[in-house]
């Protein structure tokens, strides 16, 4: 959500600039823009719309200097419009700042501000704090600018409530930028004579992999030459260097017409990263190296808490079931967002898991800070090393999955899922499982990748499917016990690629209302299982049929499902309990991936979303 992309070195600023935005669209935006400094002014170009527009409208020649920011805004305070995308420039042109997250108080600052003299252009909360810094700027004692420039951007943040990772640039100050965050990640690249600035890595990639990740409460000072952190409070901070270990080559498409699609046929090898070199010796287990805890702290555990957001959400529920089931532990899972506002009753021996991608979502990270601050062993699934929440955990596990580009999560929610499963084993094995059920679920875990491989040959299937219903407007996702949150990842993704509306239900709970919602024009995706739910879910189909809804089935080979019930069969591989979840995503996502592409969706960049959402 939104970007940041700063440069400083010895070439010209914004080709670099451009290609870093252009490599952080995925995150989601509606405007963009680049200012450079150059003899004593700024150089400013911004464009509601997409980089490429911005690009179009710009010559090159119109943005000279080799210090500059970019910025791609999600917009928050203000409409899309061409005033209100950053980069903002104070009323009296001296500042200009890129910035992602929210200032609360900016309204009473705005007040403020307009009382000393300062004018507005924009709609937006940016535009009041590069203002405020120029008021300090001008307060500020004639010392060297730099550290002028320095104290007016520190005592300008200790008056803002709320979350920022910024990037400011000073006429006075022609090869310097100021970078500070709290609660939105940044991150510094050290290239060969240059620094570069970024929200994402991905935006640097392709110059550098040795980065520092900024914490909350930090600040950098970049020259042409040099950089140094310090803090809020003016202590000097020790850079701690980075390696990313992924390629420029990983966020290409290669080939496919989408990131979404490249990522879908990606999950194989990715869960194969996922669970390497994590199971035991003697193949009963699961082992994990970063949980930091012994087993028998995990013995002492009597409740499991999760938490997470959208697609990580629904993996959790997934984990719930299986945690209970095999584990013979009580889950509890709940929206992050909704967890740090309530005053939750929590037994002593709770143990918390936050799942989250990019390991910088805004509800799941300040979920986790309250979980700690009530003195809880908080653990974390993340993608993203050196990810805000996987420093800030207690311990964890990280994916190993390669950058995911397309909004609508896919290898990162099936190796979420497969985590879930491999952490009900852990646990179970440390309870009541028993050596040979133990060693039957690593053998159906290591059996994921090629039940993947077989299942994403349905492809040309499901492609003929989303043609024959991509004119609908309704669909429902129905599933049960640990599909049922599957019904409802297959609903969320076809609404945020293709627009259409879908709802996902535990299919016993139609009878309880969605019901009326079936006709002729509202298909029904049931995920079917084979064991003790076939007949129950087989009658729910029925119900549907009877009243003339569209059904397609996913469904088991070996699940005899009567002539004539579905309109569609699309046959998975039959597998271990544990793994179903996985095996049945990878229809659904095909189906909606192949739904929006059929309608000429924007598949990677859904309107309105953003990959990383960084801000409440």
């Amino acid at each position: 959500m939104c970007g940041i992309v700063g440069y400083i070195g010895k070439q010209k600023a914004a080709p670099v600039i451009l290609e870093g935005l252009k490599r952080l669209e995925y995150r989601g935006y509606d405007s963009a823009g680049v200012a450079t400094l150059v003899d004593g002014r700024f150089e400013l170009a911004k464009k509601a719309g997409r980089v490429e527009g911005l690009i179009l409208s710009t010559p090159a020649q119109r943005l000279p200097g080799t210090t500059g920011i970019g910025h791609t805004r999600w917009a928050t305070h203000g409409g899309v419009t061409d005033a209100n995308a950053h980069p903002h420039l104070s009323s009296d042109g001296r500042m200009a700042l890129i910035h992602n997250g929210v200032i609360e108080n900016y309204a009473s600052l705005k007040k403020f501000l307009v009382g000393k003299g300062y004018t507005f252009k924009s709609e937006t909360d940016t535009e009041v704090l590069c203002n405020l810094i120029a008021y300090h700027y001008q307060k500020e004692p004639a010392t060297s600018e730099g550290s002028r420039f320095m104290e007016s951007v520190r005592k300008s943040l200790r008056h803002v409530d709320g979350t920022y990772g910024i990037a400011v640039m000073c006429t006075d100050c022609p090869a310097e930028i100021i970078a500070a965050r709290k609660g939105s990640p940044l991150i510094l690249g050290v290239g060969d004579g240059e620094y570069m600035l970024a929200s994402d890595v991905s935006a640097i990639i392709s110059r550098t992999q040795n980065v520092v990740y900024l914490k909350d409460g930090e600040m950098a000072h970049l020259t042409a030459g040099n950089f140094a952190i310090t803090t809020l409070g003016a202590e000097d901070v020790s850079p701690v260097f980075d390696t990313v270990t992924w390629r420029v080559e990983d966020a290409e498409l290669n080939g496919y017409a989408h990131f979404m699609e490249k990522e879908i046929f990606e999950q194989p090898d990715a869960l194969e990263n996922s669970m390497r070199g994590r199971f035991a010796e003697d193949g009963s287990t699961a082992q994990f190296g970063g949980l930091n805890l012994t087993a028998v702290d995990f013995r002492q555990i009597d409740r499991v808490h999760l938490l997470a957001c959208g697609s990580a959400w629904h993996s959790c529920l997934v984990a719930e079931y299986l945690i209970e089931r095999f584990a013979r532990v009580p889950v509890d899972v709940d929206y992050a967002s909704e967890f740090r506002y309530r005053n939750t009753p929590l037994g002593r021996n709770t143990l918390f898991f936050t799942i989250s991608q990019s390991g910088e979502t805004i509800d799941t990270l300040a979920a986790l800070r309250e979980a700690k601050r009530k003195g809880y062993k908080v653990l974390a699934v993340s993608n993203v090393v050196g990810s805000t929440i996987a420093r800030e955990a207690d311990g964890g596990v990280y994916q190993h999955v390669g950058p995911e580009i397309g909004v609508a999560s896919t290898k990162a929610f099936t190796s979420q899922l497969l985590l879930g499963a491999m952490l009900a084993l852990y646990i179970g094995r440390m309870r009541d499982m028993s050596f040979s059920d133990g060693s039957a679920y690593v053998q159906a875990l290591k059996g994921v990748p090629n039940l993947v491989r077989q299942t994403l040959l349905l492809a040309p299937q499901l492609k003929a499917v989303a043609r024959r219903y991509a004119h609908f407007h309704d669909f429902l996702f129905l599933g049960r016990l640990s599909l049922f949150p599957i019904a409802l990842e297959g609903a969320l993704k076809l609404k945020e690629i293709s627009y259409i509306h879908a709802e996902g239900y535990p299919a016993a709970e139609m009878k309880h209302g969605p019901i009326a919602l079936i006709s002729e024009q509202c298909p029904s995706v049931f995920l079917v299982p084979s064991g003790e739910m076939f007949h129950k879910v087989v009658s729910s189909m029925q119900e549907i049929k009877a009243r003339k809804g569209p059904v397609i089935a996913i469904a088991a080979e070996g699940c005899d499902l009567p002539a004539g019930l579905a309109d569609e069969v699309v046959r998975i591989p039959e597998c271990h309990e544990a793994v179903l979840p996985i095996i049945a995503t990878i229809p659904v996502q095909l189906l909606s991936y192949y739904i929006a592409a059929e309608l000429g969706r924007d598949v990677d960049k859904p309107r309105n979303l953003a990959k990383s959402v960084t801000v409440e």
